[in-house]
């Protein structure tokens, strides 16, 4: 990814505060670029109490004008992001595009991961077939929506268990053949939720992972050997 459109669009329009919820959406799939020193190190700042900041850049080029001080720049995906922040004690980032910035708490990107399908510790997710009526009824309108994307090829359904805390959600895999953050994925699960398949309080929240056909060929892989409940686009 050269850039995070979806972070800078939130970003120059300093919508940070209003958008609160898309604009970690945006930072968890598409990560920032982090600054470096001559010898690799990450640059961090100084916020106005004190406190240290791991800046983000929307892009290189965004890093480069406006810390031209810096060596490089290196893409950093949000389970990189938070490796750095674990490791350092850093508990805010500082996310900037050309002409807006926000202050993020790393607590808020960890629960945004999670909520997304992903870990900040880097635990692995056991996925199996489900048959809970949440999921018999994303399953019927997924059979419906996908064919309004074209951009999505596959979507898997799937119960996913966190291994080391037990914790359980319904899970959405969504292969996309186009840049993360997908804007398809995104739009057909707020669709979903929004309009197909209303939660009550009493039922498992549902989570979404978008997965590049290109980048993440891998996990695709192995989701099609998983047995789970798939919908493809005709």
């Amino acid at each position: 990814m050269t850039v995070n459109d979806a972070l800078a669009d939130i970003l120059d329009r300093q919508a940070a505060e209003t958008e609160s919820e898309q604009l970690l959406a945006a930072l968890v799939d598409g990560g920032v670029f982090v600054p470096t020193d001559d010898e690799g190190s990450v640059l961090f700042f100084q916020g106005e109490h004190g406190e240290p900041m791991l800046p983000g850049y929307i892009s290189e080029a965004c890093c480069t004008e406006l810390l031209p001080q810096a060596a490089a720049s290196v893409h950093c995906d949000s389970m990189r992001l938070m490796d750095i922040l674990k490791q350092t004690g850093v508990a805010v980032m500082a996310l900037y595009a050309h002409n807006g910035w926000a202050r993020v708490p790393a607590q808020l990107m960890a629960e945004t991961m999670s909520r997304r399908g992903r870990n900040a510790a880097g635990e692995r997710l056991k996925l199996t077939r489900t048959t809970h009526p949440v999921a018999l009824a994303l399953l019927k309108a997924l059979d419906r929506r996908v064919a309004e994307f074209p951009a999505i090829e596959t979507v898997w359904v799937s119960q996913a268990r966190w291994l080391e805390t037990g914790n359980e959600h319904l899970m959405l895999h969504v292969a996309v053949a186009e840049p993360l953050p997908s804007t398809s994925a995104n739009a057909m699960m707020e669709l979903l939720m929004n309009e197909d398949v209303l939660l009550t309080e009493e039922d498992p929240r549902v989570g979404m992972l978008a997965l590049n056909t290109g980048d993440h060929a891998d996990t695709i892989a192995e989701l099609e050997v998983m047995g789970l409940d798939t919908v493809r686009r005709a």
